[in-house]
């Protein structure tokens, strides 16, 4: 008599979930899956295989044990295949399934747990055609194994393919909605920086001729000195009234001042113009120290907390290109390099075993480099800060990738640097970091050939 006890089974019928109930992601494991526990020892009976079939019509095959070890498998199909052939039931079905087993052993596609449902697929389509919708023996713990039905993996696989390109959907509309933000945004910035400008030409061109004015009426106070040397009582009681001996030496200072000011409010408006040129149509050729100092005047504001920012400027050819998006690339690598920054003075502050010498400091770099595929503009922008972990760097340009907290980050600025590089500029952008040690992002632009 068939013993009931010497078979396991973990899964039924009843049980087995549905495909909509599966919890199943990009990054989900084979262990994710519904898994197949049907044990039976080599010296056993092939009818008992049969029977454990009949009791589970969801089971895709039955693992085989030799002493309690895990020996191999026999799939349904397989084993139906060969015990219907003539004279099959005479020849296997009352003897141990170790004869039919041996009779004619097949190849088995055994992985790990661990294995990613979209890995495992791809090996198992590439199976032999025979051998294609065979169960996957999957390991689960350390000689410890169950089986996985071909077609509930490649129906899983097939879930992960919708996912992926909703995703990809989601990726490219947010992209749109980003890319159409800051081409409005930019329209925005360069309307309301040329509101500003002309009133601000007016002020930057009436102190020149203020200051030339004040010049005139000291030369003239000093003719009328020589003059009439006597003095006068009204006159010398105004001049102490209003100071005049400070007057004259404070006013020039003052218009200087306010010149200075003017002139540099008109860089960061020029600037602000300069960098919201986002929707250009058509490349132009790009002084890139220009597009890096119009960059590092908007964020004069954010270098605090001691942030130090060298430049090591070589001599570099016009590149082409648009000097809009290179410009939000330059600022998101610089913001990004600030916020690392930042928040790495703070921890160090906290910590009372740093009592070293550091300095938080961003170093950028330009020269020409010469690679098999040409000579590039290669400008480098390096931070001395705590490093990017390794299993964070080969997602750093993924669209959504972020390690900041929620609201912190949107995971889109280096997607989209990543994206204006390579698409727009046919440029290259590397990532070079050490732990606790620093960050360098390296962006290379091919230089313009003088025909």
């Amino acid at each position: 008599m068939f013993a009931v006890h010497q078979i396991s089974s973990e899964l039924s019928v009843l049980h087995i979930p549905e495909i909509c109930t599966w919890n199943i992601s990009l990054e989900s494991t084979l262990l994710d899956l519904p898994l197949y526990n049907c044990q039976i020892d080599l010296t056993q009976q092939a009818k008992e295989v049969a029977q454990a079939f009949e009791g589970n019509s969801m089971l895709p095959g039955v693992i085989l044990t030799e002493r309690g070890n895990f020996a191999g498998m026999i799939s349904r199909r397989y084993f139906y295949e060969k015990i219907n052939r003539r004279y099959g039931l005479e020849m296997f079905f009352k003897r141990p399934i170790e004869v039919l087993y041996r009779f004619s052993k097949q190849e088995l596609l055994m992985l790990p747990g661990s294995k990613l449902i979209v890995e495992a697929a791809s090996e198992s389509l590439y199976r032999l055609a025979e051998l294609v919708y065979e169960p996957v023996v999957v390991e689960v713990a350390p000689q410890t194994y169950k089986l996985l039905d071909a077609h509930q993996l490649m129906v899983a696989q097939s879930r992960i393919h919708q996912i992926t390109n909703k995703l990809l959907q989601k990726q490219t509309q947010a992209k749109l909605i980003q890319t159409e933000k800051m081409a409005s945004l930019g329209r925005i910035v360069a309307e309301v920086a040329h509101e500003i400008r002309n009133p601000l030409n007016c002020i930057w061109g009436n102190l020149t001729f203020l200051l030339s004015y004040f010049e005139n009426l000291l030369q003239l106070m000093s003719a009328y000195q020589e003059e009439y040397p006597e003095p006068c009582p009204r006159i010398d009681a105004l001049k102490e009234e209003i100071e005049f001996d400070f007057l004259e030496e404070d006013l020039p200072v003052t218009l200087e001042g306010m010149k200075l000011g003017a002139s540099q409010l008109l860089n960061i408006v020029n600037g602000l113009h300069h960098f919201s040129h986002m929707d250009e149509t058509k490349p132009v050729e790009i002084d890139i120290h220009e597009c890096l100092d119009v960059t590092l005047l908007i964020l004069k504001n954010r270098l605090k907390n001691g942030i130090k920012v060298v430049k090591k400027y070589d001599y570099l050819p016009l590149v082409s290109g648009y000097s809009g998006q290179l410009s939000q690339v330059f600022l998101n690598l610089l913001v990004n390099a600030l916020d690392a920054l930042t928040e790495y003075v703070a921890d160090r502050e906290l910590d009372t075993e740093c009592a070293d010498n550091w300095q938080p400091q961003i170093q950028i770099t330009t020269k020409v480099v010469e690679t098999a595929e040409g000579q590039w503009a290669a400008i480098g922008i390096a931070d001395n800060g705590p490093g990017i972990p390794p299993e964070n760097q080969q997602h750093i340009f993924e669209t959504f990738f972020t390690t900041k907290p929620a609201g912190k980050g949107s995971g889109m600025g280096l997607a989209i640097c990543h994206q204006i590089v390579t698409e727009k500029h046919d440029g290259q952008l590397n990532l070079r970091s050490q732990l606790g040690k620093n960050t360098e992002f390296e962006i290379l632009l091919p230089i313009i050939r003088k025909t």
